[in-house]
C-alpha cells in the first residue's frame, strides 16, 4: 500500500532538526507497517524492539546515557548499530511508558540516531503518565485509516488519483468518469480504510471475506477492552461501541445507550474509547471566530467511528444495496455520508496536527438549525453541508450564512462539482448572498486546494 504519511516520515528523517517521533493512532491503522516501510525506502537498518513481546530488553534503558543503552542493545540483540544507517524503533511502548521520558536524552545527546515510538494504546500512557514528558524534545505524527485516495492507490488506480489532484473547477468531469469514481466510493464505504480490510478486498474481491476481516478487527478491539477498562465494565464499553454507528449524525445522548446505567459511567466508557481512538467526538462550536476549539460546547457533541467500513458492517450494509439506492445521503438517513466525510476531513490536515471535527448547532424555539461540519481554512470559517438538496431547501445553511456573515459555503454530495452564487432571503426578509462550492464525495480530500484556488472569487468583498 501507499500512504501519504510515508512522505511525512521521509521529511522527518532527513530534517536536520529532527526529534524523536511519537506515532499516534488506533490499533490496526498501520503504524508498524509505516515505520518498516520507512526503513525499506531509506535503506536503513531497522532496530525494531517490541516492548510487549520482549520485556527482557527493558532493562537496557535503565541508563540515561543513550550510548550505554545502544551498547547494551548490541550485546543482547547481537547486532551493530550504526547511528547514521539505523532507525531505532520502539513498538508497543505502553508496556514500558517510563521509556518515553528517556527520549529527551536521545534528542539532546544522540541526535544522529532516528528514534520512532509507537503504541496501540499510547494515548492512555500520555494522559496518565507519572513521569516527566520530554516536552519540546519530541515530535508527533497522527495516523488515520486509509483515505479514499489512498484506497485508490492501494487498488493501483494512480491515474484516477492524479486526476483528482489536478482537477480544476472550470473543468468538466465526464459522466463516465464521475460514475466510475462514485462506484469506487461505494466500495470505500463498504470496505473502509483499515489496512487489513483493504488488503483483503484487493486480494480476494470477496465482500464476505471483507466482512470477516471487519469482524476480526472488531474482536481485536474488544480484546483490548480488558487492558484499559479498569473499574469500568467491559459491557459498558461494548454498549457504547455498538451505540455509535446507530447514532451517527445525531447529538450523542447517553440515556439512549443504557438508561439503567449512570451517565458518569457511560461518559467514562466513551472517553476510554476515544483515548483508544476507536471513535472521536465531533464538537459543537459557536463558529464566531478562530480557533474553533475556543468556542466548543462541551455538553453537546456527536460521535464518529474509527472507520466507515466497520460502520457498514455494524449496520449490515452491502455494496449492492448502496449501488441500488444510488444516493449515499439516503442511506441511514444520511448518517453514513456524514461518517465518511468526517473521516476524510481528519485526513486533510497536516499529520503533525491532532485531528479535530466540529459542527454548528442552534437551538431556538422558532429556528433550530445544524451545520454538519465546520472547517477552518487558513483564517476563514467554512460551513460544510453533507446533502443533496437544492440550495433553496438548505435552511440551516441559509441561517448560518445570515448570522455569521460568511461569504463561502461548501456542499458535499453525489453530484458533479460546481461553484454558484446564492441569492436568498432570511426568515426576516434580509438579503443573503454567498458562494456555494459543491463537490462530489470523491473530491473531499482536495477541499483545501479547491478553496485556495478560488480564494479571490470566494472571499473577496
Amino acid at each position: 500500500m501507499r500512504r501519504y504519511t510515508t512522505q511525512d516520515l521521509q521529511d522527518w528523517i532527513t530534517d536536520s532538526r529532527r526529534k524523536p517521533l511519537i506515532v499516534r493512532g488506533a490499533r490496526q491503522v498501520g503504524k508498524t507497517w509505516l515505520v518498516r516501510k520507512l526503513a525499506e525506502i531509506t535503506g536503513k537498518q531497522l532496530i525494531e524492539i517490541n516492548l510487549e513481546q520482549n520485556p527482557e530488553l527493558r532493562s537496557s534503558f535503565n541508563s540515561n546515557d543513550p550510548q550505554k543503552i545502544l551498547r547494551d542493545l548490541e550485546l543482547k540483540m547481537n547486532l551493530t548499530i550504526n547511528l547514521n544507517e539505523s532507525i531505532l524503533f520502539l513498538d508497543e511502548i505502553q508496556a514500558f511508558p517510563e521509556l518515553l521520558a528517556k527520549l529527551r536524552w536521545f534528542y539532546e545527546l544522540l541526535p544522529a540516531l532516528p528514534v520512532v515510538v509507537t503504541g496501540s494504546l499510547l494515548d492512555f500512557t500520555l494522559a496518565e503518565h507519572e513521569f516527566s514528558m520530554p516536552v519540546g524534545r519530541v515530535s508527533y505524527l497522527h495516523i488515520e485509516p486509509l483515505s479514499f485516495e489512498e484506497f485508490l492507490l492501494a487498488k493501483g488506480l494512480e491515474k484516477l488519483v492524479n486526476f483528482l489532484q489536478d482537477f480544476q473547477l472550470m473543468e468538466t468531469i465526464s459522466s463516465g468518469i464521475h460514475t466510475k469514481l462514485m462506484t469506487l466510493f461505494y466500495e470505500y464505504l463498504v470496505v473502509g480504510g483499515l489496512p487489513y480490510a483493504v488488503s483483503t478486498w484487493i486480494e480476494t474481491n470477496s465482500l464476505l471475506k471483507v466482512s470477516r476481516a471487519h469482524n476480526e478487527l472488531l474482536l481485536t478491539y474488544r480484546d483490548d477492552f480488558a487492558k484499559y477498562a479498569g473499574k469500568i465494565s467491559t459491557q459498558h464499553l461494548e454498549e457504547i461501541m455498538t451505540a455509535i454507528p446507530k447514532s451517527l449524525g445525531q447529538k450523542f445522548v447517553f440515556t439512549r445507550v443504557n438508561n439503567d446505567v449512570k451517565i458518569a459511567t457511560l461518559k467514562q466508557a466513551l472517553n476510554l474509547l476515544c483515548k483508544a481512538r476507536l471513535c472521536y467526538k465531533i464538537k459543537a462550536t459557536a463558529a464566531n471566530g478562530l480557533p474553533l476549539l475556543a468556542e466548543v460546547d462541551d455538553k453537546r457533541f456527536k460521535v464518529g467511528f474509527i472507520d466507515v467500513g466497520l460502520v457498514s458492517t455494524f449496520l449490515g450494509l452491502r455494496l449492492d444495496q448502496l449501488e441500488l439506492i444510488g444516493d449515499i445521503n439516503l442511506v441511514n438517513q444520511g448518517a453514513l455520508s456524514e461518517q465518511v466525510v468526517g473521516q476524510l476531513l481528519r485526513c486533510i490536515e497536516p499529520s503533525f496536527i491532532e485531528p479535530n471535527n466540529f459542527y454548528w448547532h442552534r437551538e431556538e424555539k422558532s429556528s433550530n438549525a445544524e451545520i454538519d461540519y465546520i472547517l477552518q481554512h487558513a483564517h476563514h470559517i467554512i460551513p460544510i453541508e453533507v446533502k443533496s438538496g437544492a440550495t433553496g431547501s438548505m435552511k440551516s445553511l441559509q441561517l448560518f450564512m445570515h448570522l455569521k456573515k460568511r461569504k463561502l459555503a461548501v456542499r458535499i454530495n453525489s453530484d458533479l462539482p460546481s461553484l454558484v452564487d446564492v441569492n436568498a432571503k432570511s426568515h426576516n426578509g434580509e438579503h443573503i448572498h454567498y458562494a456555494l462550492l459543491s463537490i462530489p464525495f470523491y473530491l473531499t480530500e482536495q477541499l483545501h486546494r479547491l478553496l485556495q484556488q478560488n480564494n479571490k472569487c470566494c472571499f473577496s468583498a
